[in-house]
């Protein structure tokens, strides 16, 4: 029995922590196919990556095989934003029949074409193909003997290498792609769905006596016998060269259920590392909350019920000073505008990142359903704008300010005005390297329409319904004329405890960044969301608590100015994620092109100025509550 309660704990845990493959089971994204002995199917190629480069491009970007005619598969706007181009292609199977050295084409290399798949090979480009929505992966077995096997996305373009007697360094076509397609078969009837895609590439010369285009025959392979890679001479990439495309495709009967057959290809070995992540964020939490109770509950309880006992009033006022400030603590702060409009961006980013992070633990947004994170976070980004112009104009009017429509109209256009010119500029230099990865100008005016069409109202129509609401009260009046602030100990200045309360919320999420940072530019996927969500959770208590501190201890040594101090404290954590992404950029990743870099760290800063804002955000409201809660609990004359 206690076993099984054991055995029950962790499949609880497991599907909570790694949904969806985990649970064996997929919610809304793709639906199974059953397919009937020989029924047809067909591989579709999808763009041409390389974590090199980072640059994608169209799989007829390079002269291989084309059908009669190319057509794009329908795709969300999340895929067209991933660079993801996905085609038809040649490649044909009947489903449960075995085909060996099956010619797809014959194609003569230009100079052009053959120069192109040199450029490729020496990028370390690979080829992304698709079967029933399975990526298409490379079998690696594990360096350590173990029994154990990788799994990579996508095969290779080509290689380098000297051919015999030859010193010389040559360019080499994976032109014949040995398929394995892995199959489940209904038990109770003919139906079977595909579980696994795998490929083997390989480099053959072909050779043969005369060409067929009808029927071609080919001296280096038969119908009756395969292909053992290493067996025949690699077919060389130069101008003029004669390549011939051929194929195999095995079927194989499998065990695994059609819902877990996403399982080898989010195989992690780092489980444990995951767990340290979770461990040492809430142990970072675990010392902050008890920093935040021995404030609370002894120093705080302590000082307001000395400050409410008239007879040790002035003993205790020279021991601390936070009650001295309270004329001056809610006094509106420099650019209180601008605050305002930062406090509603990171409340529609907030807003934002919760939802989606619940779509995505329910399975809603697994691997298997391309492109959905991406869509979703637009699509939810535009729709939060709501909560952004409530927020904004709820702040607003607390400062007493009155031009409403003008910190509106920056809280509708300052930040993704930032963002879109900046991913626009990021986009030019993609588009003049002629990659797919360049979003088209029809997705660019969807966008725009997101953003003018239904963002921007719904930031006024919150903005509206904010200002019309009365005023947020103040617990404590505040004095007309300022109180002098004395002077600070260097500790207590605002750069050094700005720099000091960006480190904990970082170091809560640091380790989980590197697997995000790595699905990102590695070409790994991420469905991890259990543990990511869990670290959200830990991020903003860490967020919400340090600030907390911070600004308690700046109210005790009388300085008031803590309104912009509480967002920046969490907010300077954006610091160390754009630092260690540089860290990340020159340790775990081998580009070397000068526009890779740029779109690298573009987008990185694109990642930590919306980090920015939403740590800023979570520690300006939790400095809020504390403050008006601290204040509201005294007695006042």
């Amino acid at each position: 029995m206690e076993n099984i309660g054991r055995v029950a704990i962790v499949t609880v845990l497991s599907c909570v922590l790694l949904i969806p493959p985990a649970c064996g089971f997929y919610l809304p994204g793709v639906a199974p196919r059953d397919f009937k002995k020989d029924d047809e199917l067909q591989v579709k190629v999808n763009k041409l990556s390389s974590t090199k480069t980072q640059l994608p491009y169209d799989y007829y970007f390079l002269d291989y095989c084309k059908p009669s005619k190319i057509t794009n598969s329908a795709e969300n706007l999340g895929e067209v934003l991933r660079g993801d181009r996905i085609e038809n292609s040649v490649y044909t199977f009947r489903m449960r029949s075995d085909e060996t050295c099956k010619v797809a084409c014959r194609k003569r290399l230009t100079a052009g074409s053959a120069k192109n798949f040199k450029e490729k090979i020496d990028e370390v480009y690979k080829v992304n193909m698709i079967l029933d929505n399975l990526p298409v992966a490379v079998v690696r077995s594990r360096r350590d003997g173990s029994q154990m096997s990788t799994f990579e996305h996508g095969y290779r373009v080509g290689f380098k290498g000297s051919s015999t007697g030859n010193k010389d360094d040559k360019y080499f076509i994976n032109n014949h792609l040995s398929f394995k397609v892995k199959y489940h078969k209904d038990p109770e009837s003919d139906d079977a769905r595909i579980v696994g895609f795998e490929v083997v590439p390989t480099s053959i010369d072909h050779e043969y006596k005369e060409w067929n285009d009808k029927n071609p025959s080919l001296i280096t392979c038969n119908p009756s016998s395969k292909i053992i890679p290493g067996n025949h001479s690699p077919q060389e990439v130069d101008a003029d060269k004669e390549v011939v495309f051929t194929y195999d495709v095995t079927f194989m009967s499998s065990e695994v259920k059609w819902a877990s057959r996403w399982d080898t290809y989010l195989l992690m070995n780092d489980d444990q590392i995951h767990w340290f992540s979770i461990i040492n964020s809430l142990m970072i939490v675990l010392f902050l909350s008890g920093m935040v109770a021995m404030i609370m509950m002894r120093t705080v309880y302590k000082d307001i019920v000395n400050y409410n006992q008239l007879e040790a009033q002035e003993e205790d006022e020279e021991e601390t000073g936070w009650k001295l400030v309270h004329g001056d603590a809610f006094r509106p702060p420099i650019n209180s505008g601008l605050l305002c409009v930062y406090v509603g961006t990171g409340v529609q980013f907030l807003g934002m990142t919760i939802v989606t992070m619940l779509f995505a633990l329910l399975g809603f947004l697994s691997p298997a359903n391309r492109g959905g994170l991406m869509t979703a976070m637009v699509v939810l980004w535009v729709f939060m704008g709501l909560f952004a112009g409530y927020a904004s104009a709820r702040l607003y009017k607390m400062f007493q300010g009155t031009e409403w429509k003008k910190i509106t109209l920056k809280t509708a256009f300052m930040f993704p005005g930032i963002l879109f010119s900046f991913f626009f500029l990021l986009n030019a230099l993609i588009w003049g390297e002629k990659s797919s990865g360049a979003v088209p100008f029809g997705t660019m005016f969807a966008l725009v329409f997101l953003w003018f069409g239904i963002s921007v109202p719904l930031v006024f129509l919150g903005s509206y319904l904010g200002y019309k609401k009365p005023a947020i009260e103040n617990p404590v009046k505040t004095n007309k004329i300022p109180r002098q602030i004395p002077e600070q100990a260097w500790y207590m200045r605002p750069p050094f405890s700005v720099l000091i309360g960006g480190l904990l919320p970082f170091g809560a999420v640091f380790i989980e960044l590197f697997f995000i940072l790595s699905s990102i530019w590695l070409n790994q996927f991420y469905y991890i969301f259990g543990f990511l969500f869990i670290v959200l959770l830990i991020l903003i208590i860490t967020c919400a608590e340090i600030t907390i501190v911070l600004c308690y201890f700046q109210l005790c040594s009388e300085d008031y100015h803590w309104w912009w101090r509480a967002y920046l404290t969490a907010s300077s954590s954006a610091l160390y994620l754009f630092l260690y992404s540089a860290f990340y950029f020159f340790t775990k990743l081998e580009i070397t092109k000068v526009v890779s870099g740029i779109l690298y760290f573009g987008y990185m800063l694109i990642v930590s100025y919306a980090f920015f804002v939403l740590t800023g955000t979570i520690g300006f409201y939790a400095c809020l509550w504390f403050v008006r809660k601290i204040y509201s609990s005294v007695k006042i004359d």
